[in-house]
């Protein structure tokens, strides 16, 4: 009759703890960096519904301007002012452009920054 030993297989402590801390890292990134993602694609969304208006085609630029800033005082506000839009006109479609960065403190006096920019094209 052999002995056979059986070895435990599993995650040691060790693995916990390094998981553990990736896991936190990446949901303290995430919690930090989401609003921001969220409030470039509300700007996004609004770029592109001002430009596509049905009423926007003989528009002049302050007309266009004060639109996008309607259509933001609804969504509750933006990192983009209506005088940040580069407005273009590329045969009869308005093309409207936004440019803006955000630097996004992590830790300490580590910090992320994003370049956002985005177009009605």
């Amino acid at each position: 009759m052999s002995l056979t030993i059986n070895r435990q297989r599993g995650v040691g402590l060790l693995g916990v703890i390094f998981g553990g801390g990736l896991f936190f890292f990446v949901a303290l990134l995430g919690m930090k960096v989401f609003p921001d993602v969220l409030g470039y694609f509300t700007v996004l969304k609004n770029v592109k519904a001002t430009a596509h208006d049905p009423g926007m085609s003989g528009a002049s630029v302050p007309q266009i301007r004060g639109a996008f800033l309607k259509r933001i005082q609804v969504e509750g506000g933006s990192p983009v002012t209506s005088e940040d839009l580069e407005i273009t006109k590329e045969g009869n479609e308005i093309v409207i452009s936004f440019a803006y960065s955000k630097k996004i403190p992590l830790v300490a006096n580590v910090s992320l920054v994003i370049d956002f920019e985005g177009s009605s094209k």
